[in-house]
């Protein structure tokens, strides 16, 4: 989540100029870069922070060089998460990061995009309480006001699977202060983000894992549109290569990427990207035998069951295979 204090100053989702990089190639897909690299452009679905170390990194470290690309970052901003994927549906972007739920919510509603890497094997998603509140499970979740945005499939899967035995679900705004000053008080959170603010702040919070209730989508994907794949397949081989090994660099040694990231957004700070560095080491692990990033039809399958169990989709709308694809691990 963002850190409380960056102003934003226009409602836009991508910047087209701008953000250091010129003179620019002329827009399209694959489009040809003035250095002879392959300019593509990869929309993140929040301003840049930790879930987005492992493709800083790839820009960073110069693996997008590698494999001849010219990538430019385009940052997210409130409202991101479906719009960048609407945007490559659309063309006007190449790549995009998103979660493996709103690839399906937007396969749903006829967008052709499909996952490429999933960097976060395991989901993020938390809801934070009080250590003094006794809560030590999503199951004990009692006599408390959680904010959370009730219309996300995490909060209708909580709903149908929790007691939540005197809890008033009030809206999330975004924000940590009433956290901060209520002991009755729970939220939704990113485990990598908002605890750590807390207890900068001086609170005490727990994380309680929505991955341990059963809902687990991937997360951080890097996806691409049907279109891509089909016309420029060697360029999403290059760009996934590229991510994946910028996402295992950044997580075996983080600080360089993570000050190109607080360049990028000074609202967060080089101890909290740090600490999101360590915390995310764990979610980004794969299943041994596995290469760095793969995804499974089993996972994806037991996601759209979900979310038609929750009336998100309707059954039958959405075939796992259509999700995601699964691309050599290895360089040419």
């Amino acid at each position: 989540m963002k850190v409380p204090g960056l102003v934003v100053i226009s409602v836009v989702l991508f910047f087209p100029v701008g953000c250091g990089r010129s003179p620019e190639p002329a827009a399209g897909p694959a489009a040809a870069a003035p250095s002879g690299r392959t300019f593509v452009t990869l929309a993140l679905n929040w301003y840049p922070e930790a879930e987005h170390g492992g493709y800083y990194a790839a820009d960073e470290l110069g693996l997008f060089d590698r494999e001849n690309l010219d990538v430019r970052i385009l940052p997210g901003s409130p409202g991101a998460a479906r719009l960048a994927l609407q945007e490559l549906a659309a063309g006007r972007v190449d790549f995009a990061v998103s979660s493996a739920d709103q690839v399906v919510e937007q396969r749903a509603r006829g967008l052709p995009v499909t996952a490429l890497l999933a960097p976060l094997q395991q989901s993020p998603r938390c809801i934070m309480v009080h250590r003094s509140s006794g809560i030590d499970s999503l199951e004990s979740l009692a006599s408390v006001e959680l904010a959370v945005n009730e219309t996300r499939p995490f909060a209708l899967w909580m709903k149908k699977k929790l007691p939540l035995h005197h809890v008033t679900i009030v809206p999330f705004n975004g924000l940590i202060g009433e956290f901060l000053t209520r002991d009755d008080y729970a939220q939704q959170a990113y485990v990598f983000s908002e605890p750590f603010v807390a207890q900068e702040k001086g609170s005490d919070p727990v994380s309680l894992m929505l991955s341990d209730i059963g809902y687990n989508p991937y997360a951080s994907v890097l996806v691409t549109s049907e279109s891509m794949l089909r016309n420029h397949p060697e360029t999403v081989g290059a760009m996934v290569r590229a991510c994946r090994d910028g996402w295992t660099a950044w997580l075996k040694e983080p600080d360089r990427v993570n000050r190109r990231i607080h360049r990028e957004n000074g609202d967060i700070s080089l101890a909290a990207l740090q600490y999101g560095a360590s915390a995310l080491k764990e979610l980004c692990r794969t299943p041994p035998g596995q290469p760095f990033g793969s995804m499974t039809r089993q996972r994806w399958q037991q996601l759209i069951d979900q979310l038609e169990e929750v009336k998100i989709i309707e059954p039958g709308q959405v075939a796992a295979d259509d999700c995601f694809v699964t691309l050599p691990a290895g360089h040419p």
